[in-house]
Order: structure tokens, then C-alpha cells, then sequence
């Protein structure tokens, strides 16, 4: 396992302990306790990260401030559950992720450092893709649930619409990353490479 999944996996152990309190719908008081909590665990992870200097400094902060913007999300995903307060916590966990990589690139140099960076992008495309799939196939399927067999068909065709546009988003990311691994070859090397990428991902 290379330096960003192990970054990466911690974060999401960390998100994970960090929501299980939050499981049910909170009260007023539970509400409020969920934040002061967040703001601790927040501020103990700053003063570790303090030890640290640089880039590991970088990196600690990015976990540490991934962890407290998803736990706040799902905090208010749990006061207020709703297909929004769900695709927050997506984009919220996708940003955090994507923060954490990227300061991990800052390791890497050239072309290695580009090709890490593109898919840190590709990485977080992917996830808020996904989410604003479910978005939008949740909203549509509410509606429908509410209204006629017409509304049915058309709710069944904007969730079809929703993954199509999320299947474009990911390969355009794929390219991206893609393209950025070509640029080691030059000339028809290059071309190759480039044209071996859109046949993979059926560019047009």
C-alpha cells in the first residue's frame, strides 16, 4: 500500500470513529454536544499537528481539518436528514480526500508529482459525481413517489440521464490522468499513448 491509500485509509477510519455518536437523529442538547466534541477533537489534532513540521505538517492539517468538515456535515445530516444533507456529507468526505492527497503530491516531483495530482482531481470527480447522481436519482424518485406513471417514466429518465452524466464526468477525469502519463513519451510515442487512451476509454 503506497503513501496516499495509507493516508487515505486513516482518514476514513478516523471519519468513521468520528460520526458513530451521531448515528441517530440528535437533540437540541445532543446537537450542541456533537459540536463542542467536533471543535475538540479538532483542536487536540491541530496541537499533534503542531509537532510536525512541513509537509507532514501540511498533511496533518489536511486530515485534521477533512475530519472536522465531515463530521460537521454528518452532524447536520442527522439533525436534518435529508437527500441534501446526504449529498453534502459525500462532497464533504470527497473534498476532504481530495485535500489530503493533494498535500501528499507536494512528496513527489515532475511529472510523477502532475500524474499524482491529476488523479487526486480524478480521485474527488469520481466521488462528487457519484454523489450528485444520488442526488438528483433521489430527488427524482421523491417526486415520482408522490405523482403519476408519466412522473414515473420521467423520473426513471433523469435517473438515467444522472448516471450517464457521472459515467462522462469519470472518464473525463480518467483522460485527464491518462494524458498526464503520456507526457513521459514524445512525438508518435506520445501519440500512441494518447490515442491507446482514448480507445480504453472510449473518447471520441
Amino acid at each position: 500500500m503506497n503513501k496516499l491509500s495509507i493516508s487515505l485509509t486513516t482518514l476514513s477510519v478516523g471519519l468513521a470513529l468520528g460520526t458513530v455518536a451521531i448515528a441517530q437523529t440528535p437533540s437540541t442538547a445532543d446537537y450542541k454536544t456533537g459540536k463542542d466534541r467536533i471543535s475538540a477533537d479538532y483542536d487536540t489534532a491541530k496541537s499533534r499537528c503542531a509537532a510536525l513540521s512541513g509537509n507532514a505538517n501540511d498533511i496533518c492539517m489536511a486530515e485534521a481539518k477533512g475530519v472536522r468538515n465531515v463530521a460537521q456535515a454528518e452532524l447536520e445530516a442527522g439533525t436534518k436528514p435529508t437527500a441534501k444533507s446526504n449529498y453534502s456529507v459525500r462532497i464533504a468526505k470527497a473534498q476532504a480526500s481530495y485535500a489530503v492527497a493533494k498535500e501528499r503530491c507536494d512528496e513527489a516531483a515532475g511529472n510523477a508529482k502532475d500524474v499524482c495530482l491529476k488523479e487526486a482531481t480524478a480521485a474527488q470527480t469520481t466521488a462528487e459525481a457519484d454523489a450528485k447522481q444520488q442526488l438528483r436519482t433521489a430527488n427524482a424518485d421523491a417526486a415520482a413517489s408522490k405523482s403519476s406513471t408519466t412522473a414515473r417514466s420521467k423520473a426513471s429518465a433523469e435517473s438515467a440521464d444522472a448516471r450517464a452524466d457521472a459515467a462522462n464526468q469519470k472518464r473525463a477525469a480518467e483522460y485527464s490522468v491518462a494524458k498526464e502519463k503520456c507526457d513521459v513519451y514524445a512525438d508518435a510515442a506520445k501519440d500512441v499513448c494518447l490515442e491507446r487512451a482514448k480507445v480504453r476509454l472510449d473518447m471520441k
